[in-house]
């Protein structure tokens, strides 16, 4: 211990560490929001990943051409592997690109 902080009985050492000083948090509500949890489209059936088919894998990227994540799509972790296998496929045979302007 220093000496300086014996002579400020701990009042001012809060100031000093704490980044926001007597502001507190975020303010905001402390609930958190529920989201619905998304299903996997591929375990349903209604979309079939095939390489061949572009206009599918499409909606699993981004307007830029990056594969987009599970919690996103909402995709299981074995159809987002499968998903990206696919893509990038379909990028090496130039089917899909692999970034766009």
């Amino acid at each position: 211990m220093y000496d300086d902080d014996k002579k400020n009985d701990g009042a001012e050492t809060e100031d000093r560490f704490s980044p926001r000083g007597d502001r507190g948090g975020s303010g905001g509500s402390s609930r958190r929001k529920y989201y619905r949890r998304k299903v996997c489209k591929v375990c349903i059936g209604k979309v079939k990943v095939d390489y061949k088919d572009s206009d599918s894998l499409r909606r699993f990227t981004t307007e830029r051409g990056k594969i987009l994540p599970r919690r996103i799509t909402g995709t299981c972790a074995k159809h987002q592997r499968l998903v990206a296998r696919e893509i990038k496929r379909a990028r090496a045979l130039a089917l899909l690109p692999f970034v766009t302007k």
